[in-house]
């Protein structure tokens, strides 16, 4: 779980990647990387999925890149097979777990109820996806968790903008946010990743407060 919190770490926005096309996955990548976000996830939501995931380890080498959107066991094997670093589930499942355990990838499960954080907790997890955050309460439902769950740090996903996201990083259990802003259909259909690297670029200049808080000891 460290492995992962300090992955998650590297940056204040996860950009959260729906890509219908591979032939866009290394020139996104190379963009988001450029702009200074170097820990991606690809969401396993179209049909080319895992083949952006393997075209992106292959664009941006040192970058992370991690699938999202994963629902049955099957998937975890897949992801492993194509490349990918880390998992995220939208929801928590011991099966999704132990999934995750023998494909030997860290997995960021999501959550949306104290029960559900419980429940990840108990299986080990200290670094959670909370999810769909704009929906189940936003940052105002993280500070209201912070008391309970003082160990537990959370990527909140789902709904979150760029205007809105400064709100979630300046909470103390929050390591960084996950961000489909960053990388727009239109944009992408059209090839301007010049856009995207500056968007990218935005977003890497925010700082969680937890961050700042390393960096002052």
């Amino acid at each position: 779980m460290s492995a992962l919190l300090d992955i998650l770490a590297r940056v204040p926005v996860v950009p959260v990647l729906v890509v219908e096309d591979a032939a866009q996955a290394a020139p996104l990548a190379r963009a988001l990387v450029a702009g200074g976000l170097d820990v991606l996830e690809v969401t396993l939501r179209t049909p080319a999925a895992l083949r952006v995931i393997e075209a992106m380890r292959a664009a941006v080498p040192d970058a992370t890149i991690g699938a999202g959107t994963l629902t049955r066991p099957a998937d975890f094997r897949d992801a492993a097979a194509a490349g990918a670093h880390f998992a995220v589930t939208p929801g928590f499942d011991p099966a999704l777990g132990e999934a995750a355990s023998r494909a030997g990838l860290p997995l960021l499960p999501g959550v949306m109820t104290p029960s559900e954080i419980l429940g990840a907790r108990a299986a080990g997890h200290a670094a959670l996806k909370f999810f769909p955050a704009e929906p189940a309460g936003g940052a105002a439902m993280l500070r209201a968790l912070a008391g309970p769950f003082p160990g537990v740090q959370f990527c909140p996903t789902g709904g979150i903008t760029r205007e809105r996201a400064p709100q979630y990083l300046e909470l103390g259990n929050v390591v960084c946010v996950g961000g489909s802003w960053l990388a727009p259909r239109v944009l992408i259909e059209q090839g301007d990743w010049r856009a995207i690297e500056q968007l990218a670029r935005e977003a890497a200049a925010l700082s969680p407060r937890n961050q700042m808080a390393r960096a002052a000891l």
